[in-house]
């Protein structure tokens, strides 16, 4: 990927235009961490870029960026840019080409993601950002304050990365964070939950949600209930936000909703009543148990020593049911297989053929 990559920064300077491998990538690559997301940037323009690589551009064009594909791996490729104010704390109202990467890397938001890499492996640190790298430090390009104001999202975005990558926050920019963390009620919940969703998801989220708490961004978050994960055992973001109770604000897909409702539903119930792990499974039963604290091994013990796991698995057909009564089809047929079902999940009925007949035969005959 590298290579093609390295490949793709020749092909535009041999066009006569500067290119290089910025952010995440290079920072990864420093850390030894693996990263398959490489973003580009050069002062060809959009025009240029397209030019160059013709059919291998997608169509589609992102405030000046020019997505490349090459061996089915997508590379961004971004035009140097000046961004002219910032009116909705958020997006900058203008946005003017430059010819300047210095000049583009002070638009950027933290140091250690203004590291370049150029076409020979070289490695280009105008802002010292490998300096941070080596502090384990997040610190904005620039005034901390500014930068927030420009864009309040960095600040959840400074959090994610001290998260991840186990840093700590540079003190200004903590400073900054409690001034303008008001600023984060203007940002939609739609990218504030894309932030938290890869703290929650990261192993090290607790490092996330006490910074968050250490700061107070759970009010202006309107997640008032954070301080509960720290008293669970949970480790996935569906039980954090199953914890958070949120879904009145924050959007979720259907799936989503789903389990977080599923979660919440049986917190309440017993985890090893083979009634509720039938019906919710494994992985709800899991969460709400981690959400209280329960032993997980006795909940998946418990699971596994189920009877039957689904009703595609009791040993009896519509059409047997129909025949033992000679019947013809109708909502009874539910009403039978609850009562089978229940009956062998507490194993007062084996899950036989003959044993199951007999008992349809003698209670409902």
């Amino acid at each position: 990927m590298l290579d093609n990559a390295f490949r793709l920064l020749k092909e535009i300077n041999d066009h006569s235009y500067e290119a290089y491998i910025v952010g995440g990538f290079v920072r990864d690559y420093l850390l030894g961490i693996e990263s398959n997301d490489i973003d580009i940037c050069t002062n060809a323009t959009p025009k240029d870029i397209r030019e160059i690589f013709n059919d291998k551009c997608l169509p589609l064009e992102d405030y000046g960026s020019i997505t490349v594909v090459i061996k089915g791996i997508n590379y961004e490729i971004t035009t140097y840019r000046k961004e002219i104010g910032y009116s909705d704390n958020r997006h900058p109202n203008e946005i003017k080409y430059i010819n300047d990467l210095r000049e583009d890397l002070l638009r950027r938001d933290f140091t250690i993601n203004t590291i370049c890499m150029d076409k020979d492996g070289n490695i280009i640190d105008y802002l010292d950002g490998k300096k941070d790298l080596g502090k384990r430090l997040i610190r904005t390009v620039g005034d901390s304050y500014t930068k927030f104001n420009e864009d309040a999202l960095r600040i959840l975005r400074a959090i994610r990365f001290a998260t991840i990558l186990n840093f700590n926050l540079d003190d200004d920019l903590k400073e900054a964070i409690l001034k303008t963390k008001h600023l984060l009620k203007n940002i939609s919940y739609t990218r504030k939950k894309s932030e938290l969703d890869k703290i929650f998801n990261s192993p090290n989220f607790k490092k996330g949600i006490k910074t968050i708490l250490d700061l107070g961004l759970d009010k202006e978050l309107e997640i008032s209930n954070l301080y509960k994960v720290l008293d669970s055992d949970v480790s996935s973001s569906i039980g954090i936000w199953s914890i958070l109770n949120v879904s009145d604000k924050y959007p979720f897909n259907k799936n989503e909703l789903d389990i977080i409702g599923d979660v919440n539903e049986v917190v309440a119930l017993d985890n090893l009543n083979p009634s509720v792990l039938y019906k919710y499974g494994l992985y709800v039963n899991s969460v709400a148990g981690k959400i209280k604290k329960k032993d997980a091994k006795k909940i998946i013990e418990a699971y596994n020593n189920l009877i039957i796991k689904s009703r595609k698995e009791i040993n009896v057909t519509s059409e047997e049911i129909m025949a033992i009564l000679k019947k013809e089809p109708g909502e009874y047929l539910k009403d039978i297989y609850d009562d089978i079902e229940r009956e062998i999940l507490y194993n007062r009925l084996k899950n036989e053929k003959k044993s199951i007949c007999e008992y349809i035969k003698n209670k409902y005959s």
